[in-house]
């Protein structure tokens, strides 16, 4: 790093990844006059795809912002400084200053709660964690963080709210609310018109825009077929005990159904192949991206050659993801190329879903939620039965309608008998 003759330490934009030149300034994790140490993150950057950390390339001060929230800023680039020993031009930024010396008096009229905003100022919040803190009228700081080094993700906030933890909502509105009275302003108890402006993240804008461009050059439709569960819920409850003593990892749904995707694949090779110009590009290995959440939304990373993983690998590799995801330390390359993608909305409580394939992938297949259906046996015997709605979407320029069933049935049938899982039929 270059060192000023201030002993300032130039904080420069590192290196994004292959072909990524820029990247959107997502938040300051520090405000000028915090002391930081060396490699503790300061800042977070937006690309297409992940967030990234940037490190303090020194110990000591951390110096004046020279970008702002939301600015677009190349690899290389000169973000802010990092002073030595604290003997910088930057004086530490006020509202940091009266954060961590003492608590600031409780401001005349205001229309969010002093101590929350206080408090909120003390410990490192994202934006969008910061809104649910002031929101709900919460104290950030009696909230245990799953994120990275501790930190709260929204995930933490939520749960804490629906834990009934909170301050009573009461209180929170009788310190929050606007001076209508005052204005002869007329208003319903309780009732709210707020208006919030929020700047797209990089990584929102870019999933806007694929989408968008799969729904425009693809010529997309959906299929759907239904799934007894019952055999795959049967061996998850005979053997999960087993299955984590042995792998260290619990045995899960989409295990079965990346195993399943893969003999489908393997059958109908055009739902794994990919337009490229005038030409058809037929893979022989299975690149599984799977959605999972991540605290700016959801992100697809790839589970490599999934058709030679056991059982045991996938659901480390899946498990490793979501861990990465929470922290926000997934990197481009774990999003990186991709050949089919599984998407699971039953997690969420979806019954049924047409999604969106992942350009330039050729198809997508959604799980859904299981619920109890009353099913007709092939002896005429009425049950109720665990069932899941299947979709597949797919580029229909690529795909027939008769190889997007056919892949269903293929995943139906490894779903409820998967000892074909076992023997590869």
């Amino acid at each position: 790093m270059k060192v000023s003759k201030t002993m300032a330490t130039d904080v420069k934009v590192p290196v994004l990844g292959e072909s990524i030149t820029e990247a959107t300034l997502g938040e300051w994790l520090k405000q000028p006059g915090d002391t930081v140490a060396a490699d503790e993150p300061i800042a977070s950057l937006e690309t297409d795809k992940v967030a990234l950390e940037v490190p303090a390339p020194a110990a000591g001060v951390l110096g004046k912002h020279l970008v702002a929230v939301g600015d677009t800023v190349e690899v290389g680039a000169i973000i802010a400084t990092v002073e030595a020993g604290g003997s910088g031009d930057s004086a530490p930024a006020p509202a940091a200053s009266a954060a961590k010396a003492a608590p600031a008096p409780a401001p005349a009229s205001t229309s969010e709660p002093a101590g929350d905003d206080e408090t909120a100022s003390s410990i490192t919040l994202s934006p969008a964690v910061r809104r649910l803190v002031l929101e709900h009228g919460v104290d950030p700081s009696k909230i245990e963080g799953t994120g990275k080094d501790g930190r709260l993700t929204k995930d933490d906030v939520e749960q804490y709210v629906k834990s009934g933890a909170q301050a009573p909502a009461a209180q929170k509105g009788e310190e929050s609310q606007p001076a209508a009275a005052a204005s002869g302003a007329v208003t319903s108890a309780g009732a709210s018109r707020k208006e919030e402006r929020v700047r797209m993240t990089r990584l929102r804008q870019t999933v806007a825009k694929r989408l968008k461009e799969a729904q425009d050059t693809a010529a997309l439709l959906t299929t759907f077929n239904d799934v007894d569960m019952t055999a795959v819920m049967e061996a998850r409850e005979k053997y999960k005990d087993l299955f984590a003593k042995k792998h260290g990892v619990k045995l899960g749904f989409m295990g079965f159904f990346t195993k399943a995707a893969c003999l489908a694949l393997k059958d109908v090779p055009s739902v794994n192949a990919q337009i490229d110009g005038d030409e058809i590009v037929y893979y022989d290995y299975a690149d599984i991206s799977v959605a999972v959440s991540a605290p700016n939304g959801l992100v697809v990373p790839v589970i490599r050659n999934a058709e030679t993983m056991s059982f045991a690998d996938v659901e480390n590799t899946i498990g490793d993801f979501g861990k990465r995801a929470k922290e926000g330390t997934l990197t481009m390359a774990d999003m990186k190329g991709g050949t089919f993608t599984i998407s699971n909305g039953g997690v969420f409580g979806s019954l049924m879903s047409t999604p969106i394939i992942n350009p330039p992938q050729s198809a997508v297949l959604g799980l859904h939620r299981i619920e109890q259906r009353a099913v007709v046996m092939p002896n005429g015997e009425i049950k109720a039965r665990p069932m899941m709605y299947l979709a597949l979407s797919y580029d229909h320029r690529l795909v027939d309608g008769r190889e997007a069933v056919t892949f269903l049935v293929r995943i139906k049938e490894a779903i409820e008998d998967p000892t074909r899982l076992l023997i590869d039929l």
